[in-house]
């Protein structure tokens, strides 16, 4: 399988059940890009505890390697930015940057975020929307973005907007999914989850909830 997550983190947080469940599979993170050490830090990265100097994307690729080989699979990190950073990439862009990656896997199926809420989030799946017109012949589904998915409202108008497009999404049940290491992975993440738990912010026990996935219908 490819899982196609917006950032370090996405990913295990959304599926890390189902990867645990299918080892061997690899997950690619699109806006895997951030600040260089001596770069100004954002508020996020403040309270995810880092200092000036610190590289912070280097922790959080270290991070999701630690945590996906917890759970048997493989990381790959795009250079495109973390719109907290830099101006979003272009859609088009990220289409022919995922092209490459999925012509050098050659998957048999395809795990892409349903593109709740954030706008790096919504990026990704609308790409990767692009990017299965070039490979119809592979099996897509969507995977409901994790701390985002219980925000009212988000996944009706989300498949109400697709259907306007022709695009149709039938919930699946998968079987049957491992959870025995997903929380060791899920804390891997030290930094992420040390800004997710300041105040303000939703935590992230939405992550151990089950997971929801959705066949791409057209």
């Amino acid at each position: 399988m490819l899982i196609i997550s917006p950032h370090c983190d996405d990913a295990v947080f959304a599926c890390g059940s189902l990867l645990e469940t299918y080892p061997g599979s690899t997950v690619v993170t699109v806006c895997a890009e951030g600040p260089t050490p001596d770069g100004s830090l954002t508020e996020w990265d403040r309270s995810s505890g880092f200092r000036t100097g610190d590289d912070a994307t280097a922790v959080s690729r270290h991070e999701d390697a630690q945590a996906l080989s917890l759970l048997g699979a493989r990381a790959l990190w795009m250079s495109f930015y973390d719109s907290q950073y830099r101006k979003p990439a272009s859609c088009s862009d990220v289409v022919r940057a995922l092209s490459v990656v999925v012509e050098t896997i050659s998957p048999h199926s395809l795990f892409v975020p349903m593109g709740f809420f954030h706008s790096d989030h919504r990026l990704t799946s609308e790409a990767c929307l692009g990017l299965r017109s070039w490979y119809p012949e592979f099996a897509w589904y969507f995977y409901e973005d994790a701390l985002y998915r219980h925000i009212p409202d988000l996944l009706s108008e989300r498949l109400a907007h697709l259907r306007t497009r022709g695009i149709r999404a039938r919930r699946v049940n998968l079987g049957p999914l491992s959870s025995e290491h997903k929380r060791a992975a899920v804390q891997c993440y030290g930094s992420q989850l040390r800004a997710l738990t300041t105040p303000g912010r939703p935590g992230y026990e939405d992550v151990f909830l089950p997971e929801r996935y959705w066949m791409i219908q057209s």
